[in-house]
């Protein structure tokens, strides 16, 4: 099992502050439709440190940050606790940004391999959010075409397990105030400005380790 504990314990104090499933169906949007809708997501003037018209707490802007010796540039950490994702850099450094996880056990720890990665992704939810929510999701049980109001937002990281496609997602949301939050039905929730910048540092078969979310700890800042 992996846990924050291990994660933090393994690590000593891994960073200091210095400085839901688819199915491929329907057109996929041109160039300049997804450049259009880009620009539509992003706020004026966007600066990541200070731009929020989300009315995120400070903390959940993206910041660099110092990473401990001995991680591997190009991997992801999700700290479930502080809603933190880490992803780190060459030279010791990494990006934080803030995330909403899953409700509940939905959330699912476990280290995972981005395996795919998509811009403007179709979305489809798998049979048992179906089944847990019909009047949430079955109205897009034949899938839901991209677009500013798509559930998996303006990018998508993929996750398997091996060569297993878990349906698991670290993606944009169309719900920016859920940052911070326990929201998804699984997957890791970032505003879409933050996902944009992150997407195109993010390599095919990084790793990404999804710590554990132990109930009754609160996140510090």
């Amino acid at each position: 099992m992996i846990t924050r504990r291990h994660f933090v314990a393994s690590s000593s104090a891994l960073f200091s502050t210095a400085i839901a499933g688819t199915v491929d169906a329907g057109s996929w949007p041109t160039a300049t439709q997804k450049a259009n809708w880009d620009a539509q997501i992003t706020p004026p003037n966007y600066d990541p440190a200070t731009s929020n018209p989300w009315g995120l707490h400070q903390r959940f802007l993206p910041t660099r940050v110092v990473a401990n010796d001995g991680l591997v540039p190009g991997d992801i950490h999700v700290d479930a606790i502080a809603r933190y994702l880490y992803h780190i850099e060459e030279g010791g450094t990494a990006m934080r940004y803030g995330v909403a996880i899953a409700r509940g056990n939905l959330y699912e720890p476990g280290t995972y391999t981005i395996r795919r990665k998509v811009e403007w992704p179709h979305w489809t939810p798998t049979q048992s959010m179906i089944e847990r929510d019909p009047e949430a999701y079955s109205q897009y049980a034949d899938g839901q075409e991209p677009g500013p109001k798509n559930a998996l937002g303006s990018r998508a990281l993929y996750l398997f397990v091996g060569n297993r496609d878990t349906y698991l997602r670290i993606h944009g949301t169309p719900w920016p105030r859920s940052i911070g939050g326990r929201a998804s039905s699984g997957c890791v929730r970032m505003v879409m400005a933050h996902i944009n910048d992150l997407y195109p540092n993010v390599k095919t078969g990084s790793t990404a380790f999804l710590y554990e979310a132990e109930e009754g700890i609160a996140a510090q800042s």
